[in-house]
């Protein structure tokens, strides 16, 4: 690092020599893999070429570093005098020479954890960390931390905040959310490095890193389990397709690629489309915990004991079982624990074994089960009453009748939901099951539905979820399907929780994932992306938005104060397309966050005033401007943001105060508020 007088690090030269060897080192071993993929040796078509090509692909994939720092620090560890000084380089991936020695090491490994977590009070055994400031392959800076001379210790930290932090923060966004491995915090290298069989759970405000964590957590447990989750795979769950673009390269930046990153819509949708809204009080109902409840009892309503009992036709012998025993039977099978269509055929199989022993005594004749079940499927008469007896069903059935039919919503849902909530489910079905118009608050009851039926559904290693404040109940109890380990990261904040169904604990979070006993809770407070006058400005609708929830502060102490403008009316876009301009002039990324009834007319006037708006669910680059509304905007940031007509927005849906925080939260440089309508009172003054 650069002293005052502005000199330069003695080590400077030579720490950057040593990162063009690492540059120089991968490059070799890449090579290397370049060489056996296009040799003779793979060229046939046989399995085991076609495997070999498979990883080598992947391990191709894996040294692929792209546009961020290949090497961004070292530890020197505190050894006796007159021993052999250990020091490690740490850095995106894992470099060696040709000898087969380390020239860096992967952040994951266990040697580099105390680069991430060593304090002047825990120096986890180490005398200096350096850390790089590196843009390409050219290292602008560097910085020393010294743990034994007090004397030594760095200067020029913001807050205790290492510099090489203070200058990522400072960088322009680029519409895509980028790593954090050089900067990962001790506190949050704890989560990161939570063993694989954990649930963790992350609560955290704006810009407290979140979402970079979890992504790491995935890429830490795909380099510490790669065998077992290479084939069990990783699953990332997101609210909306622009935030799932927006963090599509974090994971691949790492050297991930065995990820499969999609909504809670987008696991079901080839079966089941969302096609439709619906109402706030009806969503709030379909995703409460009862309703999974209620879907079973719809799925054992429909078995059907007849009063007459049951007859078969086997052969020249008519075969008769009473409704007192078949009652039996009935109720031996519905106990069961196993999903419903395994206890069909098991009552199936019970009758058809039942049946065999009754034309035993009866003819005193010898002929297989496989016989008598043969002619039991022969019988129509008694195929049907089975059929009537406990029918197959399937899940889109299931709801369909849950929701149209009066007399069948009634009997499962008796005592669960009041007559009123009932009637809120009411729903005419449309003549195809093909062309029903699911919204997204029937998908969880779908999949509980197919749950309970079949219990068959994909399963993977390890969930990452995020914006999981906004789940329902129902919505996690579809995830804990996927992961029957309990092998999450939940990341969320609860002041940011405004879908109609959404929990206000964690503590209800775990109860919906039915309380592992290895799971455990954890609060960033700390945030790094947002500046403190523009974090403190948004912190005053906690008290009415989330009075539980810690606000979170900012190692970024310094920045503007938000720019609040007054309009008339009638000008209010005129202002808005000026405003918006000059920001697209001086910042890479500008988003506008309007209420949800003047998108429309916001995008129009900013065509019209000659700026590129990107298109609807995408996020602008290249100088476009990105227009969403503030329950679209979760989990992103942008250089620059205008929030038109705030007022709107606080006033929008039962969660608006929440919504406006969402707003007010995604500016990392720059915030302007925008307003012709009043101001929400606790923004005012």
């Amino acid at each position: 690092m650069s002293d005052a007088g502005g000199a330069a690090h003695p080590e400077h030269q030579a720490e950057q020599a040593y990162l063009h060897l690492a540059h120089d080192m991968l490059e070799r071993m890449l090579e290397q893999v370049e060489r056996v993929l296009e040799s003779e040796q793979l060229a046939g078509q046989e399995f085991d070429s076609e495997v070999a090509r498979a990883h080598l692909e992947a391990r191709r994939r894996s040294l692929a570093v792209g546009s961020g720092p290949l090497c961004f620090g070292r530890i020197d560890h505190d050894v006796p005098v007159g021993s052999d000084p250990e020091l490690w380089y740490v850095g995106r991936r894992h470099i060696e020479d040709e000898d087969g020695d380390p020239v860096v090491v992967d952040w994951r490994a266990s040697v580099a954890v105390p680069f991430y977590r060593a304090t002047w009070s825990d120096p986890q055994g180490l005398e200096r960390r350096r850390r790089f400031s590196v843009e390409d392959r050219d290292l602008l800076d560097l910085l020393d931390e010294g743990f034994t001379d007090p004397d030594g210790a760095a200067t020029g930290l913001g807050g205790g905040v290492p510099d090489p932090l203070l200058a990522e923060l400072g960088r322009a966004r680029t519409g895509q959310m980028r790593d954090i491995v050089a900067t990962i915090q001790a506190e949050q290298d704890q989560i990161i490095r939570a063993p694989l069989d954990e649930l963790v759970i992350v609560q955290g405000g704006p810009g407290t890193g979140k979402t970079a964590v979890g992504l790491h957590r995935a890429a830490f447990l795909l380099f510490e389990h790669r065998d077992q989750l290479d084939r069990e795979r990783v699953l990332v769950v997101g609210p909306n397709r622009v935030f799932l673009n927006y963090i599509s390269q974090v994971l691949p930046s790492l050297g991930e690629s065995a990820v499969v990153q999609a909504t809670i819509e987008a696991l079901v949708a080839v079966r089941w489309p969302v096609r439709a809204t619906e109402p706030e009080d009806r969503a709030r109902l379909k995703g409460d915990a009862r309703m999974a409840e209620v879907i079973e009892r719809s799925c054992l309503d429909r078995i059907q004991v007849p009063d007459d009992g049951i007859e078969a036709r086997v052969g020249t012998v008519v075969v008769r079982i009473g409704s007192d025993e078949l009652n039996e039977l009935v109720a031996e099978a519905a106990a069961r624990q196993a999903p419903f269509e395994v206890r069909r055929n098991g009552l199936r199989q019970r009758l058809t074994r039942l049946a065999h022993r009754r034309w035993t005594e009866r003819t005193r004749g010898e002929q297989s089960v496989e016989w008598i079940e043969a002619q039991l499927r022969d019988d129509r008469a008694y195929q049907r009453k089975l059929a009537q007896l406990w029918p197959n069903l399937s899940a889109p059935a299931v709801v369909r009748r849950l929701f149209s039919n009066k007399a069948a919503r009634k009997g499962a849902a008796a005592d669960l939901l009041t007559s009123d909530e009932q009637a809120l489910l009411q729903r005419s079905p449309a003549k195809k099951v093909s062309d029903e118009m699911w919204a997204a608050a029937d998908i969880p009851l779908l999949d509980e539905a197919e749950g309970f039926l079949s219990g068959t559904t994909t399963t993977y290693g390890h969930l990452v979820v995020d914006e999981a404040q906004d789940l329902s109940p129902m919505a996690y109890r579809m995830l804990g399907r996927r992961t029957p380990r309990r092998s999450m990261t939940v990341l969320g904040d609860l002041a940011q929780a405004t879908t109609p169904a959404a929990r206000t604990s964690w503590d209800d979070v775990l109860g919906d994932l039915g309380n592992p006993d290895h799971a455990q809770k954890v609060e960033l407070g700390v945030g790094y992306r947002l500046s403190e006058p523009i974090l403190a400005y948004a912190n005053r609708l906690l008290p009415e938005a989330a009075p539980d929830v810690r606000p979170s502060t900012s190692v970024r102490v310094e920045g503007p104060a938000p720019l609040v403008i007054e309009e008339g009316s009638e000008t209010l876009l005129e202002r808005l397309v000026a405003i918006t301009s000059e920001a697209a002039q001086d910042w890479a990324t500008v988003g506008v966050v309007a209420p949800d009834a003047l998108l429309a007319v916001v995008g129009e006037a900013l065509n019209a005033g000659g700026l590129t708006v990107a298109r609807a669910g995408h996020l602008g680059d290249h100088g476009a401007v990105t227009v969403l509304g503030a329950h679209e905007v979760k989990g992103l940031e942008f250089d620059a943001v205008i929030v038109t007509e705030p007022g709107l927005i606080y006033t929008q849906g039962h969660n608006g105060a929440r919504l406006l925080y969402v707003a007010l939260t995604r500016a990392v440089q720059q915030l302007v508020v925008l307003h012709a309508q009043p101001l929400p009172p606790v923004l005012v003054g």
